[in-house]
């Protein structure tokens, strides 16, 4: 199984209990096709750089996980698919990103999953 980290942006019209929903919906889409997640980060509402969507910010949000490089596909697909998701960005991580990563949370405190 392979590492991955994944932002995304969420409109920012959403109300809490939709965020919530379409955080949860991306999770458990991951679980059902094999992934184990690592660590998820809420950072809130940001100022975008550029608008989207004719939008100023955004809710960001980071996926850590470890899964088959087959359930990328798929899971990138939903986002496309979502109206909620204005941006999205997958990076699979190597070793080092791998250790860096995990530096970075215990130094931030953040719980792992």
């Amino acid at each position: 199984m392979n590492h991955y980290e994944t932002v995304f942006i969420l409109n920012p019209v959403l109300s809490d209990t939709q965020i919530e929903e379409t955080v949860k919906k991306f999770e458990d889409f991951l679980l059902k096709h094999g992934a184990k997640m690592v660590a998820k980060e809420n950072w809130g509402l940001k100022k975008l750089a550029y608008p989207i969507q004719h939008k100023k910010s955004g809710f960001y949000h980071l996926f850590e996980f470890a899964a088959p490089g087959e359930a990328i596909e798929p899971f990138e697909v939903e986002f496309r698919r979502d109206e909620r998701i204005m941006r999205f960005l997958t990076v699979k991580l190597d070793k080092h990103a791998v250790a860096w990563a995990e530096k970075r949370r215990t130094k931030l405190n953040i719980k792992a999953l």
